[in-house]
């Protein structure tokens, strides 16, 4: 056939009637007969031709069309657009499209240059967006049960779950937050999208005693998903979320999905999806978010086990420790106090008592006596108990901890530790202490650093833990806090039990330091839940 008429072309009217191209020497389409959608591409990708089934893929009409950049790349080369994992022709090309009547497309096309004339190319496209879709779903499924098999935190792999949400269903953000085992009190515990402030939890209890509804908590209450369309439109306007309209402002979002996280037959916590404006939310969209907050539940039920299984260590290791105190410590004190009733014994006979019998006695007491402190040193040593902490206190524990670490690694160290960290709750005091010690450790094992900085301090409800080394340091994406090691994720997890954060910064030749940012009472990190009464009006 002749080169299809330009948009500057008289017959370029007739680009949405009906006409044949030449795919081959052999083979001639008629082009409004056939399901997929057909064009014309002129040597710049530009629209020439299309039929009635292109038209309506792409929106327009043809006068609209002719003429302008179609979405297909005509280099012969796969692109990141390609097909993905599920699809089964990889001649097949995938690329994205956005109507003038808006909302994105994905088409998969073929194309072929015109037998008349090779300058100009045929697309063959079909509509793949639902199809690309439910496989993004899928595929996030299929990642996040595998990051349960996985070795990481709670906190990591909640946090990858949300990730996953949001790039599956192009959601403006994601939060999980769960409630601990006495039932109490909602943590953030996995988000995408979202910042961490650390005065999340005090805005958020502001906005409710002001009268806000927070819509998670009938979700946590009824154990049924809460949809709220067009809930930005309703908060942006209401005095009562003003605490939180910086924080909501930063997301592109209009309607609010919640779903409860049901474990064994409780809730343990909800998942707040934040939908992007134009996005509906239908029955597959609730299928999907309802399985993922499933595969949630299943990691949270999963670390509880967990810390289950930890108890029940703890206390082998306690019944172990008493094992090794009989079978060393306390036979070597039985046989000093043997020692001791022994000289007892002769001092009661009225005689005097030979030099050379009290110094091989108080020889062998105290060789007894140093060899049982070494022994119970070494017991200490080993298991790091927090005994300490509890009965010393924070800020002597910390220092104790800091100096003894230094002196045997051979750092100079510089310790700040306000008072007031001994006013903490016992367990916030525990984790506070682990945060620290783990990241004194990582400066000793990683850092070669010649000094180490250690600060605790307390002010306006909150506490911040600040580690610092003088060693090589280690380059990070710009912009970008380092992620770390386990170790890290360790701490990372401690703090977020409570509401916190903690970020790594370094870079290569400066050091590192880790700052941890805790609040120093639980209501300052964590959402009190009110008793389960009916809810009032909606906001």
């Amino acid at each position: 056939m002749a080169v299809p008429p330009g948009p500057s072309d008289t017959g370029s009217r007739r680009a949405d009637t009906g006409w044949s191209v030449s795919v081959s020497r052999d083979t001639t389409v008629p082009a409004d007969d056939v399901p997929d959608g057909l064009a014309v591409l002129d040597p710049r990708g530009h629209f020439v031709r299309l039929n009635r089934a292109a038209l309506a893929l792409c929106g327009g009409t043809g006068a609209d069309l002719t003429g302008t950049p179609g979405p297909f790349p005509l280099a012969d080369e796969c692109g990141a657009g390609s097909p993905g994992l599920f699809d089964d022709d990889t001649a097949e090309q995938v690329t994205t499209y956005t109507p003038a009547t808006g909302g994105q497309r994905e088409f998969a096309y073929r194309l072929h240059p015109l037998s008349d004339d090779p300058r100009y190319t045929v697309v063959a496209f079909r509509d793949v967006t639902d199809e690309r879709h439910r496989q993004r779903r899928v595929t996030a499924l299929a990642r996040t049960a595998a990051k349960l098999a996985s070795e990481g935190t709670v906190s990591a792999t909640l946090d990858a779950l949300a990730a996953e949400v949001v790039q599956a269903d192009g959601l403006a953000g994601v939060q999980i937050l769960t409630r601990g085992e006495s039932g109490g009190r909602l943590h953030v515990m996995g988000s995408a999208g979202f910042r961490h402030p650390a005065d999340f939890f005090r805005r958020l209890t502001r906005v409710h005693e002001l009268g806000g509804t927070l819509q998670m908590l009938t979700a946590l209450r009824t154990r049924e998903p809460v949809v709220i369309p067009r809930r930005w439109e309703a908060l942006r306007d209401d005095p009562a979320w003003a605490p939180l309209h910086d924080y909501l402002v930063e997301l592109d979002w209009d309607s609010f999905v919640s779903i409860p996280l049901i474990t064994r037959g409780q809730s343990t916590g909800v998942l707040n999806a934040y939908l992007a404006p134009g996005q509906t939310v239908n029955a597959r969209t609730m299928e999907f978010l309802t399985a993922m907050a499933e595969q949630a539940a299943i990691a949270v039920d999963y670390t509880a086990l967990v810390e289950r299984e930890r108890d029940v260590a703890r206390r082998e290791e306690r019944q172990q420790l008493a094992r090794d105190l009989h079978d060393s410590v306390v036979q070597q004190v039985f046989s000093a106090g043997m020692h001791v009733k022994s000289m007892e014994v002769l001092a009661g006979r009225g005689e005097t008592v030979p030099a050379d019998t009290v110094a091989r006695v108080s020889g062998e007491v105290g060789e007894l006596t140093r060899s049982a402190l070494a022994d119970l040193r070494a017991m200490v040593h080993q298991r790091r108990p927090s005994a300490s902490v509890a009965e010393a206190g924070l800020a002597e524990a910390l220092r104790a901890f800091v100096d003894g670490t230094a002196a045997r690694a051979g750092l100079r160290c510089e310790v700040g530790i306000a008072p007031a960290v001994d006013g903490l709750d016992a367990e916030l005091s525990e984790d506070v202490y682990r945060i620290v010690t783990e990241a004194v450790h990582n400066v000793v094992k990683h850092a070669d650093a010649a000094t180490v900085s250690v600060d605790v301090d307390v002010r306006d409800g909150w506490l911040a833990a600040t580690v610092t080394d003088d060693g090589r340091g280690y380059d990070t994406p710009s912009g970008a806090d380092a992620s770390g090691g386990y170790g890290i994720e360790t701490m990372r997890e401690r703090a977020t039990r409570w509401g916190g954060t903690v970020t790594p910064t370094s870079g290569h030749g400066t050091g590192t330091t880790v700052r941890a940012v805790l609040p120093s009472t639980p209501t300052a990190s964590t959402l009190e839940l009110p008793d389960p009464t009916p809810e009032g009006p909606t906001r």
